[in-house]
């Protein structure tokens, strides 16, 4: 049947094992993307500056650099399902504790709760790893031909947990939401602008552990044969960043992302300083870009790949985004561009250039992660999810602290060019890989 995996992915129904994962992975980022407009502010609540309210941000990343490998490699030792749910119940604690931090900071002897929210943003990454996971289960459940396309629909996932969480946050976060939750909530609940946005991340993540625990299956796949890494993961993904197969592919993935967390995070200080918008506005923005690139992930890339082959696609995602990074400081101020009513001309002609960017985010995000599964042994498909992963958290570790820098200390305009500028080795890379190969044309 067409639904059901074959050969060594079981008999499965692919189609509900698909529509199951996309639901996890959605409820998953949601609840990630509820804590981004939170997380700034909060650090700022318990007396932290810009500067270390960044590196609570950053601290995510960097230990999901930590932990996408060794789940990814515990998913080839002792299945997909586990840990899954392992890591699902991780973000239930690691959320909770966000939301009593103010409470639990003093009992545990510390000045105030930024050392409880360090300890959970740092649990919550490490926990974060699940995406490889999830990755490899697509790659056992499909086969090669269609695994861009398996890949792309949690790609959408991805996208629409970015796209509603913050708006969540805003309605968990207003006043009349605090009101009512005083109200009917125990005394000894802390009710703020912050906690509650933290404890619904925790119920989302709670209900998303009981939905994986009863419908998500184990997928049947071959015995891995790969060992666990005793050492370092830097050395993990050096090893991985000079394997012939996946190395290119993982130093792409870096550079990629990189250079997307790089504008991500520049992006409010720049409609802000330069175009005076505040949340809201940004709110639209940010949701518009994610809707292109949810779209595009969940229902375009499949047919585009039948068509052009993941390797061009990556080629076109990369120069796309060379230009259009490099091009956001400037649409700001393009003098052809019109207003649209109460849409300012500044704001237009930045949408105007977010378009092009997402559809280049998703054409490179999805490609190089079906090039990788393509590329890698079938018995070590979690592992090499893992190693690639963590390339694009160790990126996004230093990516913003190195755009804000450059915020700062050069100009405004000078974060966004060179991100741009970081897809140039990017192309190169791809370009040595060869269109010949079989991963480069369509099946």
């Amino acid at each position: 049947m067409a639904d059901e995996t074959d050969g060594e992915s079981g008999s499965i129904d692919r189609r509900r094992a698909i529509a199951t994962l996309f639901l996890v992975v959605f409820i998953d980022l949601l609840g990630f993307g509820i804590l981004i407009p939170v997380i700034p502010l909060y650090a700022k609540f318990f007396g932290a500056n810009e500067f270390i309210g960044s590196l609570l941000i950053a601290t995510y990343s960097l230990f999901q650099f930590v932990g996408a490998p060794v789940l990814g490699r515990l998913s080839d030792d002792h299945g997909r399902r586990p840990i899954l749910l392992l890591s699902l119940l991780g973000s239930v604690v690691a959320w909770t504790l966000f939301g009593v931090a103010g409470e639990l900071g003093p009992l545990l002897g510390a000045a105030n709760g930024l050392v409880v929210l360090f300890v959970a943003r740092a649990f919550a990454g490490a926990m974060g790893g699940n995406i490889a996971t999830a990755n490899a289960y697509i790659a056992d459940i499909t086969p090669p031909e269609d695994r861009a396309r398996g890949i792309g629909i949690l790609g959408a996932a991805f996208g629409l947990g970015f796209v509603f969480g913050p708006a969540i946050s805003g309605v968990m976060s207003s006043s009349f939401a605090l009101s009512f939750f005083e109200g009917v909530l125990p005394a000894f609940v802390p009710v703020s602008q912050f906690t509650m946005p933290s404890f619904a991340a925790a119920v989302l993540s709670l209900l998303n552990l009981g939905l994986a625990f009863v419908v998500l299956p184990e997928p049947s796949r071959r015995k891995t044969t790969t060992e666990a890494t005793a050492g370092s993961r830097l050395r993990g993904l050096y090893e991985a960043v000079t394997s012939p197969a996946i190395g290119p592919l993982v130093v792409a993935f870096f550079l990629a992302s990189f250079a997307f967390s790089a504008f991500e995070s520049e992006f409010i200080f720049l409609t802000n300083d330069r175009l005076g918008l505040g949340t809201a506005g940004n709110a639209v923005l940010l949701t518009y870009i994610g809707v292109v690139i949810a779209v595009v992930q969940g229902g375009l890339i499949g047919p585009l790949t039948d068509r052009f082959g993941e390797h061009r696609l990556a080629l076109a995602g990369a120069a796309i985004q060379l230009v259009t990074l490099a091009l956001v400081p400037f649409s700001i101020s393009w003098s052809f561009v019109p207003s649209l009513g109460p849409i300012g001309s500044g704001t237009v002609g930045l949408a105007l250039v977010a378009t092009p960017l997402a559809l280049g985010n998703a054409f490179t995000n999805v490609s190089l992660n079906a090039l990788v599964s393509l590329n890698a042994d079938a018995d070590a498909q979690g592992g090499a999810f893992g190693l690639t992963q963590s390339a694009g958290s160790l990126a996004r570790t230093f990516g913003p602290a190195a755009a804000g820098l450059l915020y700062v200390a050069v100009a405004y305009w000078s974060p966004f060019v060179v991100a741009g500028l970081l897809f140039v080795p990017i192309l190169a890379l791809l370009w040595r890989m060869g269109r010949g190969s079989a991963s480069a044309v369509p099946g």
